[in-house]
């Protein structure tokens, strides 16, 4: 957070960049200048469109994209969701032992991304006001600003706790450092006030992958979770839900072709590639490179790492026949020219065949919050109110996708039935373990819970963590820019 000067030059080369046309589905047209820029509607449209890119690409600076490849991959890594399997790659085996220190890059970059993603939120927020432009325009671009920094907010104060809030397009070089109460009020008032502004869906052809006001409902939802206020969370969450605007496919497999992107389970999702010819954003997904085993070559894919692989006890979780098991994880090869080889279980769950037989660079969303996450948030919510029936009815939508093969629902993954309130906390617990592989989650929720200590250990054994890591370390490099910033305990 250097200063305004710097940082404005940084997002007028930015927004030079103009290919991400087709995934949010308005065109600035126009080259963006220190002289000409916030005079018009389009610069307006190409102010927010810069802050959905800082979500996405490796374009932005010498760092890649928020939801590119070190935001998800450390809250996978450091909890007992995955391993590191990258050579070479010290700070994903310090995430993946929580041996990490202020020093680590992959922690140092998930600052930098989400603090140069707020920083664009905010020149966005101050300057579309004054720009004379259609009324309803204007308010829905300054509530999508205002969805995606309080988003940014609540990654990093579940991440980090105290840090800079920094709201205004000018801020002090050294910005001080608030508590994370007082970031907490900011994430629940930038995403209301984006719900007030944001539109239910946008018409076809118009606004895919843009911020709606379920998007910024469903995030408040779980701010409130965090935070352990069940009320909000449950009445928030519901507000989701009687809105109609989303579903589960009752194949679990379909939530993650490419033909459904922006399908009706998507609530919040980051675009990346390209579909069907057309430009999404800046930058292909690694998610493949990251996760797909090398040996998939002998199929014909390229350029697989499997860099990240699930803990053999999170796979040992499934029923046999949970269809989530056998979408998320590959364990054999077919190799065309010799016998079946049986691996161990790499995720595959982004993974299209059909359409990206290649496997490498893909065009899959991130889904930062999806259909089924909400209806475990309104289930979490009211078994803390002491509201079973609620609690067990809404689980068990998910559970019921569960069991479904393809062709036929099975007997397996049975409803959730009679459990007691402590009992509710570990289903559920369980249920997001399952549901969500390489979402972004694990840590999150372990952390959240208190389970940390308890989880990481049973798939880990040698790995404990202690009360230290229910937060991160800030990163050592801005304690040393920021004089105003304090290490967490432990660090």
């Amino acid at each position: 957070m250097k200063n305004t000067k710097l940082i404005l030059a940084g997002l007028i080369a930015t927004l030079a960049l103009s290919s991400c046309k087709k995934f949010l589905e308005e065109d600035p047209k126009s080259q963006v200048t220190i002289t000409n820029y916030y005079k018009t509607q389009a610069d307006a449209i190409s102010a927010v469109n810069s802050i959905y890119g800082y979500l996405n690409s490796i374009s932005t600076g010498s760092t890649a994209g928020v939801y590119h490849s070190s935001f998800w991959v450390a809250a996978g890594l450091a909890s007992d969701e995955m391993e590191n399997n990258q050579l070479a790659s010290p700070q994903f085996d310090q995430l993946s032992t929580f041996t990490y220190t202020s020093q680590n890059s992959a922690l140092q970059e998930v600052w930098a991304t989400n603090y140069k993603a707020i920083t664009i939120a905010n020149i966005a927020i101050s300057r579309i006001p004054g720009i004379s432009m259609d009324a309803a325009l204007k308010s829905r671009l300054i509530g999508e600003a205002k969805f995606l920094r309080g988003l940014l907010y609540f990654n990093l104060v579940r991440m980090f706790g105290k840090i800079p809030l920094l709201t205004a397009e000018e801020n002090p070089v050294l910005p001080p450092v608030s508590d994370a109460a007082d970031i907490y009020a900011q994430v629940i008032t930038d995403l209301q006030e984006a719900a007030a502004a944001l539109p239910l869906s946008y018409t076809a052809g118009n606004g895919g992958g843009r911020a709606t006001q379920g998007a910024a409902n469903s995030i408040l939802a779980k701010v409130y979770l965090t935070m352990e206020n069940w009320d909000m969370a449950a009445s928030t969450a519901k507000k989701v839900i009687d809105s109609n605007q989303y579903e589960l496919y009752p194949d679990f497999a379909d939530v993650f072709k490419l033909a459904n992107r922006n399908g009706k389970e998507a609530i919040f999702s980051v675009g990346f590639g390209d579909a069907n010819g057309a430009i999404i954003f800046w930058e292909a997904g690694q998610f493949q490179v990251r996760l797909l085993p090398a040996a998939l070559s002998v199929e014909g894919v390229k350029n697989a790492q499997g860099w990240q692989v699930p803990t053999q006890y999170l796979y040992n979780q499934y029923d046999q026949d949970d269809r989530r098991r056998a979408v998320t994880f590959i364990t054999e090869i077919h190799d065309p020219a010799g016998p079946v080889t049986t691996i161990r279980p790499y995720i595959q769950k982004y993974w299209d065949r059909v359409a990206e037989p290649a496997g490498n660079e893909t065009s899959a969303d991130f889904p930062v919050i999806r259909y089924a996450d909400v209806l475990l948030i309104y289930a979490e919510a009211n078994n803390e109110l002491n509201q079973p029936a609620i609690a067990h009815q809404y689980i068990n939508m998910v559970r019921k996708r569960a069991r479904f093969n393809g062709t036929t629902e099975l007997s397996t993954v049975p409803d959730y039935v009679g459990l007691s309130q402590d009992q509710f906390r570990e289903a559920i617990l369980k249920e997001r373990y399952l549901e969500f592989v390489a979402e972004g989650h694990r840590w999150f929720d372990l952390a959240r819970m208190g389970k940390l200590e308890q989880k990481v250990p049973l798939a880990k054994p040698g790995v404990t963590p202690t009360a230290k890591h229910y937060l991160f370390p800030i990163p050592q490099r801005e304690i040393d820019l920021n004089k105003n910033l304090v290490q967490n305990t432990g660090y």
